[in-house]
């Protein structure tokens, strides 16, 4: 197996291979557009993992580097899974000075718990107290 190179910055991702993952593949964000996908990635943390030059897993943080962060379309390619690309990129941005300093880090995930959960994810403390404007398919009809 190759090593797995772990890249950040939207500059060293494969922006059209992220756009061709969650437009195509992803239970949330299916009929994306790429405009959508390449200013998402400008406004976030990036980062990729890269085998042999082929990005195969991405995952990006919403974050303002001070208080608060929101992980969002974390993903590996499925021949590549199961091989812990999923954790090495999560390690990576934990690791991170400012991610460390986050008072709060959040993320929805329909069938990651078991991941996330290794990472310190838990159930909201507080659901009551967390409210939201739920459009999940508002890319579709911009």
């Amino acid at each position: 197996m190759s090593a797995i190179i772990i890249k950040t910055g939207k500059e060293n991702m494969d922006v059209k291979a992220i756009h061709h993952f969650l437009s195509e593949s992803s239970y949330w964000a299916r009929g994306i557009s790429y405009e959508l996908v390449s200013d998402s990635l400008q406004n976030s943390f990036c980062a990729g993992a890269f085998i042999g030059g082929e990005q195969v897993g991405f995952g990006r943080v919403i974050t303002d580097y001070c208080t608060f962060g929101w992980f969002a379309d974390f993903y590996v390619l499925p021949k590549h899974r199961g091989q812990g690309i999923s954790k090495q990129i999560l390690q990576h941005i934990l690791e991170q000075p400012w991610s460390k300093r986050l008072r709060r880090k959040m993320l929805n995930t329909a069938d990651a718990h078991g991941l996330y959960r290794q990472f310190q994810f838990t159930d909201l403390a507080r659901p009551a107290c967390v409210l939201e404007i739920y459009q999940p398919d508002i890319h579709l009809t911009l």
